[in-house]
């Protein structure tokens, strides 16, 4: 499969596109939507305590804590469905992951602010596979430095995309707000956590 860099440098963020028959995408975004234990999230900011209409959910090898925006969640145990899916996505990048951080987007209404995936939890420069059903959403990159170097692609209903390198260090990321978009979205983000002493 020939992959092309959608950053012009300081990172790589490969979009796969659909890696799935429709039927596929169609049957897993049901199962996700109703075997997934969602709730809120829930962030401080500025000294705020601010609960998101969209919602998360954190599974993972082990119970895993993941600390991110001033709050603390707790892995939980692999369904069958996100099991298939940390395989293939395995098969597909090369990579092994021992977690995943999932997302529910109701609506366009919802969307994520520009951030990096840095916690010292995950890392320096690793590898980051996102995949996406439901609603078309686009993806946003700019330059931490260099403002004005941004880059997008339009996310599928079961594609894949897969950040790696120094992206977290140079680049951030969004999901924009979109009035236009009526139907939910679901995003699992497959990455490898290094387990805390």
């Amino acid at each position: 499969m020939q992959l092309t860099n959608i950053l012009p440098y300081d990172g790589t963020v490969n979009y796969y596109g659909k890696v799935m028959p429709q039927a596929g995408a169609d049957n897993y975004l049901q199962a996700l939507l109703q075997n997934v234990e969602w709730k809120n999230d829930e962030a401080r900011i500025f000294g705020r305590h601010i609960i998101t209409k969209r919602k998360v959910a954190w599974y993972g090898d082990s119970d895993f804590s993941y600390a991110y925006s001033g709050a603390t969640r707790i892995a939980l145990p692999w369904t069958p469905e996100l099991l298939e899916l940390k395989t293939l996505t395995e098969q597909l990048t090369g990579e092994v992951y021992n977690s995943c951080l999932l997302n529910l987007y109701h609506t366009g209404d919802e969307g994520m602010a520009w951030h990096s995936d840095d916690e010292k939890a995950l890392g320096k420069d690793s590898t980051i596979a996102s995949l996406s059903f439901g609603a078309e959403r686009k993806f946003s990159l700019k330059h931490r430095i260099n403002k004005g170097e941004t880059s997008s692609v339009l996310l599928e209903h079961g594609s894949l995309l897969v950040m790696k390198g120094t992206t977290q260090s140079y680049w951030l990321h969004s999901l924009p707000k979109s009035k236009k978009v009526t139907t939910p979205r679901v995003n699992l983000t497959f990455r490898t956590m290094i387990p805390q002493q």
